[in-house]
């Protein structure tokens, strides 16, 4: 049992030690700041998570709403085998910026082209020659067909033969008529000249429907449309490249830059107008050296289509733009600056 002594000696030392024991102080001002951190950064973790949220909401909103808003259509493009690598490259360089927009390019001549054009059949018509009146307009004006001719650039139309062929440099253009000439017998390089080796001559061309086939004729027969017609024929100038490529007593022609294209299959062979022989390049194209084959090239273009079809409207207007460059691209030569500027007042911008 303890006795008092021990007791108070006891409380004593609680006394000594409590004394002895750190006493912490809360201040209510350091409570409230502790407070206001914890409750400001509560606050910005909800506006950052409510930020992150809106900002995915109005992404989806935007993305959906470019998604309504993008050009979508078709355009319809045919007509001139000449005409066509322009107008392929345009699509193509077109379709980059606007992939739902399906733009069709078909070659079937100048001539095919203005048939399905002037029906209200497509709303581009590509062409090597302006279209005939009345042959072809009459038909337009009674189907309410309205259009507007733009003028893209120069081509020569090019003579050419197979590389193997180390005899032909030259001809002229009475020699070239007495070849294509409706009545023309010739089926031999000799009968051409008298220089010229003992080999069978197989000829290539364009078909009737082809505007090179009319300018063509036009200039060397003297009227369009009149030539021999047993030659192999084709819409398609590769398929002549092929058979002339191939064929060491062939002869052809055609729009100058699918010679471009194939440089190694063929043999470019100078025409003599009675100026001497000039081969045609971009520098003899547009000087006009190259005479007579250089010729013009259009696109025909339904100003209803323009009008009231949106994809046609930037297409058109994309080709006016970029047009220029991809035709010296392909390999014909583009007008200048003051030619598309009319072309666009044509349009009515």
């Amino acid at each position: 049992m303890k006795t008092n002594l021990e007791n108070k000696s006891n409380c004593e030392q609680w006394e000594v030690y409590k004394n002895k024991m750190p006493i912490t102080r809360i201040n209510i001002t350091d409570v409230l700041f502790v407070s206001m951190i914890s409750m400001v950064f509560i606050s910005m973790v909800f506006i950052s998570m409510v930020f992150i949220s809106c900002s995915d909401t109005t992404s989806e909103s935007i993305n959906s709403n470019n998604s309504e808003n993008e050009l979508t259509g078709t355009v319809e493009i045919d007509g001139s085998s000449t005409v066509y690598p322009v107008s392929e490259a345009v699509a193509e360089e077109f379709n980059k910026l606007h992939p739902k927009v399906r733009v069709n390019v078909g070659v079937s001549g100048t001539g095919g082209g203005f048939k399905r054009f002037t029906k209200g059949e497509i709303d581009i018509s590509g062409a090597s020659r302006p279209i005939k009146d009345p042959k072809e307009t009459s038909v337009a004006a009674e189907n309410g067909i309205n259009y507007v001719e733009l003028r893209l650039g120069t081509d020569g139309l090019s003579v050419v033969v197979s590389p193997d062929n180390d005899f032909v440099d030259c001809l002229t253009t009475d020699e070239l008529k007495s070849i294509w000439g409706p009545e023309s017998t010739i089926d031999n390089w000799k009968q051409v000249r008298s220089s010229f080796p003992d080999t069978e001559m197989r000829l290539y061309g364009p078909d009737t429907d082809s505007g090179t086939f009319d300018y063509f004729t036009e200039e060397i027969m003297g009227e369009a449309q009149v030539s021999r017609a047993d030659y192999t024929a084709s819409a398609d100038d590769n398929v002549l490249v092929q058979g002339i490529g191939g064929d060491k007593g062939s002869l052809g022609y055609f729009g100058y830059a699918y010679y471009q294209e194939n440089t190694e299959k063929l043999k470019l062979v100078a025409v003599d107008s009675g100026s001497g022989c000039v081969k045609p390049s971009l520098t003899t194209i547009p000087s006009g050296e190259y005479s007579p084959l250089s010729r013009p090239l259009f696109i025909y273009v339904n100003t209803d289509s323009y009008k009231n079809k949106p994809a046609v409207k930037e297409l058109v207007d994309f080709y006016m733009i970029n047009g220029p460059e991809l035709i010296n691209e392909v390999g014909y030569v583009a007008s200048d600056s003051s030619v598309y500027s009319k072309n666009k007042s044509l349009l009515g911008n």
